[in-house]
């Protein structure tokens, strides 16, 4: 059963049970979506002042569908990866190295796309937090910040999955972008007050 289809107390004990995974990525995955989801919400309860709000919420919505199906690739990427290095004790030096090098390069996959989204849901939030309806603006802030440590979680997890590629641009890229949804975040928290 895939973790999105799993009802929320059990999504949670899953999280906090023994075990590898789901861990920090499939978590900021359906942490990214959420954010998204406060973002139509707010969007979608300002319609009625703000023209674009309905443009926005498709937007968010779009993201938030983008983001949930990544808690279960991460987990399972992440569970190959673990399964590779566990097996390929048979294998030569060189080979073996090779096959965890490419093991661990899928599994930072999931996460870089996490971070990327997770930026684009800060960066729509300043607009959310800007012209939303002024009683849930508050929302749209908390998705920013939900939505800036989801990426910096994510970007973190890019750097552990890639750690035999010091200067990988995967990693740069996935840190650029968890500044970047930082930034929004903070932009976003100014536009509140």
């Amino acid at each position: 059963m895939s973790l999105l289809d799993l009802p929320l107390r059990e999504l949670l004990d899953e999280v906090a049970a023994r075990g590898r995974t789901p861990g920090g990525g499939s978590v900021a995955a359906i942490v990214t979506a959420a954010a998204a989801g406060l973002l139509a919400k707010v969007a979608r309860s300002s319609g009625e002042h703000w023209p674009e709000a309905a443009g926005t919420a498709a937007q968010a919505e779009a993201l938030r569908a983008r983001a949930a199906p990544l808690a279960q690739a991460d987990a399972d990427q992440y569970e190959a990866a673990l399964r590779a290095q566990a097996e390929d004790h048979e294998q030569p030096g060189e080979r073996r190295d090779f096959a965890l090098g490419r093991a661990f390069a899928r599994a930072a996959e999931p996460p870089l796309e996490i971070a990327a989204i997770a930026a684009d849901v800060s960066q729509l939030s300043v607009t959310v937090a800007e012209r939303g309806e002024p009683a849930l603006r508050a929302d749209a802030v908390a998705a920013a910040l939900l939505a800036a440590a989801a990426a910096a979680t994510a970007a973190e997890l890019v750097a552990v999955n890639l750690t035999a590629s010091g200067g990988d641009e995967r990693v740069m890229r996935a840190r650029r972008l968890a500044e970047e949804a930082a930034e929004a975040a903070t932009e976003a928290r100014a536009a509140l007050h």
